[in-house]
C-alpha cells in the first residue's frame, strides 16, 4: 500500500466566503481546499502555508489544527497510480488559517489552475472533491444542501 500525507487549510474572509483551488489532475476538474503533499522532512504547518501560497498567492497564518482525515483509495480508483496495483492511503491534515498577505493569483504548471472565494451557497453548487465537505464540517461550517 502506498501512502500520501498532505496538509490543507480552511480559510474564510470577513464576508464568510471560503477560499478554494480548482484541482485539475483528477478525472475531471473539481474544487478543493488549498493544500497538498508534504515534501520529505517538511513540517505539516509549513507545508500548508507553502501550498496555499503556491495555489492561491496568499500568505497565511495557521490558527490551529482541525483534525486529520484518513482514507484508503482502492487501486482501481487511484487518479495517478504509479506502475503498481496498490491502494493509496491518504492522510490529510486540516488546519484553520487566515490570510496575512499576498494577492489572489493562479498557480502555473501545478495541480491546480484557479483559485477563488466562494459563498457557502455557491460552494454547494460547485463540482468539488469530498475533502471540501470534510474540511468545512471539521471547521464547523455548514454547506447548504
Amino acid at each position: 500500500m502506498d501512502m500520501r500525507v498532505a496538509s490543507y487549510a480552511v480559510i474564510t474572509d470577513d464576508d464568510d466566503r471560503v477560499l478554494l483551488a480548482r484541482w485539475i489532475e483528477g478525472r475531471r476538474a473539481a474544487w478543493t481546499m488549498p493544500g497538498g503533499g508534504l515534501e520529505p522532512g517538511e513540517d505539516p504547518e509549513v507545508a500548508a502555508r507553502r501550498e496555499v501560497l503556491e495555489e492561491t498567492g496568499y500568505r497565511v497564518k495557521i490558527d490551529g489544527l482541525l483534525g486529520i482525515h484518513s482514507r484508503v483509495i482502492p487501486a482501481s480508483q487511484r487518479v495517478r497510480a504509479p506502475e503498481t496495483d496498490a491502494p493509496l492511503h491518504t492522510l490529510r491534515i486540516l488546519y484553520r488559517a487566515h490570510v496575512v498577505g499576498g494577492a489572489l493569483r493562479f498557480e502555473l504548471d501545478g495541480s491546480t489552475d484557479m483559485a477563488g472565494w466562494f459563498t457557502l451557497p455557491a460552494v454547494s453548487k460547485l463540482q468539488r472533491v469530498k475533502l471540501v465537505d470534510v474540511a468545512l464540517r471539521m471547521a464547523g461550517i455548514a454547506v447548504p444542501a
